[in-house]
């Protein structure tokens, strides 16, 4: 099965050292130290010239370029350690953004999801940390709890309340993720913001009080009218957009039946193996579009097609 985009990181996290502020500057300061500018989420990407397929790279520069160019008070959160080097992700702003770029540093600032499509596998899991992590900070930076400004500690994986001692972590959130299979064909559905014939799995959030199963089992329930029995995990995708782990599953449908919620899809099909094999190898089938390999549906639909599920 091919790599599922922004899975399989390969940064050692150093958990256990990140919580030391001295040892963070220390990397920090360090010459060898590397740091991955983002501008409006937007990860900077060097591009590889004529390459087809396009292909680009992460556009790390150096630490004291970083800390001169963006400011020391800037948001820099440690992404790991890569062979002994740190790796650090810094929100460089519009204006750092603009220095940067006209100190001559090469590349362009590019939108994180067509991004994903362009860079390396492990380079696309370390986008997926970076930017979850500074839209989390950028979203919290007041207690939830009080009100109270927050304190980025912790290299960026905790933020502190100094006004009710109260800590906050990065969240990831649950979501479910799933195609229901009858016979030879698997249930699909067009959200409303989807253009016309754009068709991928059924998803939706897993809710308190939930196993993954019955996350499933509602969820199509709800958005298709479909009854599944026999939930079972496929794989599982970080989804940095906000911050989610997509959970993939297959089920079987008791009834072909569908009777869509107008108000969580514009319309819901059953569509066979054929069909998908089809439109993932290239030809056009009328109707029919299907989710890039960007997305887990992508794979789903692929492990349907090729005889799985």
């Amino acid at each position: 099965m091919p790599p599922i985009p922004f899975s399989g990181n390969p940064l050692d996290r150093a958990s256990e050292r990140r919580v030391e502020p001295g040892w963070v500057e220390a990397r920090r300061r360090d010459p060898d130290s590397l740091v991955w500018p983002f501008s409006h989420l937007k990860p900077l990407l060097l591009s590889s010239g004529d390459a087809v397929p396009p292909h680009a790279d992460a556009g790390y520069v150096r630490s004291e370029l970083a800390m001169e160019t963006f400011g020391q008070e800037s948001l820099c959160i440690f992404l790991g350690l890569d062979k002994g080097r740190a790796l650090f992700a810094q929100d460089a702003g519009d204006a750092g953004a603009k220095r940067l770029l006209m100190l001559g540093q090469p590349g362009y600032f590019c939108d994180a999801r067509s991004a994903a499509q362009l860079l390396p596998s492990k380079e696309a899991a370390i986008l997926g940390q970076a930017k979850a992590l500074i839209d989390w900070h950028q979203r919290h930076g007041f207690c939830p709890n009080c009100g109270a400004p927050t304190l980025f500690v912790d290299a960026g994986y905790r933020r502190h309340c100094t006004a009710c001692g109260a800590d906050h972590f990065p969240r990831t959130d649950p979501v479910v993720i799933m195609l229901a299979i009858c016979e030879d064909a698997c249930l699909v559905g067009r959200a409303k913001r989807f253009p016309e014939g754009m068709f991928s799995a059924l998803a939706g959030f897993v809710e308190p009080g939930e196993t993954i199963e019955e996350a499933v089992a509602r969820e199509i329930r709800e958005e298709a009218g479909v009854r599944v029995c026999n939930v079972r995990y496929h794989a599982a995708q970080p989804w940095p957009f906000q911050s989610s782990l997509m959970i993939g599953c297959f089920a079987d449908a008791e009834t072909r039946e569908i009777k869509v919620d107008k108000t969580e899809l514009a319309e819901a099909r059953w569509v066979t193996r054929a069909e998908v094999c089809a439109v993932l190898g290239g030809e056009p089938v009328d109707g029919l579009q299907l989710p890039p390999p960007v997305a887990i549906a992508h794979h789903l639909l692929r492990h349907f097609a090729e005889g799985g599920a």
